[in-house]
């Protein structure tokens, strides 16, 4: 089977729709403080849809709120717009690619792996000192390059599928024996083409093969949440191997096993409250 080039990718990703442009502003809006956040919620709450798909998390037992939440304004004051913000990002884009039926891809499994990660950033950031907010957006989305190439070429990518169950191998090297690209560079050029915050793009770009730094990086960050979520097996995928932390990456971020085990309850409580957009 022929491979696959990065420019037909792009040429595939240029003819998808745009995401909500309310939700693509609250990406693009990462690290921005100075964001305007009573113009960003009108926008949220004239989709009724993706409001009603974020509050419905919203109202789960994991925030353990005393009154039912009814609107996003109300979420806001009770939550705080940035974790808001990461609710209506992640409502949007469950809902948002249309996978069709497909026997060897399941999105659910795709999607508790992508929300597995982003619950492990959350509270890894914590640790280590950087934004948890940011940490969820870049976790949710590291993989979405999977999606693109599934979308846009899914016979080659069965085969990535079917190659990587005989060799019993990564994901990620299956992709490049078979098609010659990595969901890493085609989430990029997806992260690009949508303008998001440049430190969702690197995640996206460098989470297998963190780049040395001086400092923690939040690539560093999304690198060790994506191999602790796969240790924990949070996608229920039977095929499931666990990778290596690069030693830098992990030396960077300062951590050790005993603090990280300090979280490991929440990450498991805070993963069930998502339950609701993956049925």
């Amino acid at each position: 089977m022929n491979q696959i080039t990065l420019a037909s990718i792009v040429d595939n990703i240029n003819r998808l729709p745009s995401l909500p442009s309310v939700v693509n502003e609250l990406i693009v809006a990462l690290g921005n403080k100075s964001v305007n956040v009573d113009e960003l919620a009108h926008g949220i709450e004239k989709d009724q849809a993706l409001s009603a798909r974020a509050l419905r998390v919203a109202n789960s037992p994991f925030y353990g709120v005393r009154q039912p939440i009814g609107s996003i304004h109300d979420a806001i004051v009770v939550l705080g717009f940035r974790a808001v913000s990461s609710l209506v990002t992640t409502a949007a884009l469950t809902n948002f690619f249309k996978v069709p039926e497909l026997a060897w891809f399941d999105q659910s499994t795709f999607w508790r792996k992508s929300l597995g990660t982003a619950v492990c950033c959350r509270k890894m950031a914590s640790l280590v000192g950087m934004d948890p907010e940011v940490g969820f957006t870049a976790g949710l989305l590291h993989d979405i390059g999977r999606l693109i190439l599934v979308v846009c070429c899914p016979k080659q990518y069965q085969a990535v599928m079917v190659w990587r169950a005989e060799q019993d191998c990564f994901l990620f090297d299956a992709e490049k024996q078979i098609l010659g690209v990595s969901h890493t560079q085609a989430g990029e050029a997806l992260a690009k083409h949508w303008n998001f915050a440049p430190v969702v793009r690197d995640a996206i770009a460098y989470h297998h093969t963190p780049p040395a730094s001086s400092t923690a990086t939040m690539v560093d960050l999304v690198h060790v949440a994506d191999i602790l979520a796969q240790a924990l097996d949070m996608a229920r995928d039977p095929q499931n191997i666990v990778s290596k932390i690069d030693p830098a990456a992990w030396q960077r971020l300062g951590l050790d096993w005993d603090r990280l085990n300090t979280v490991l309850p929440g990450i498991e409580h805070e993963f069930e409250s998502y339950d609701t957009l993956l049925a």
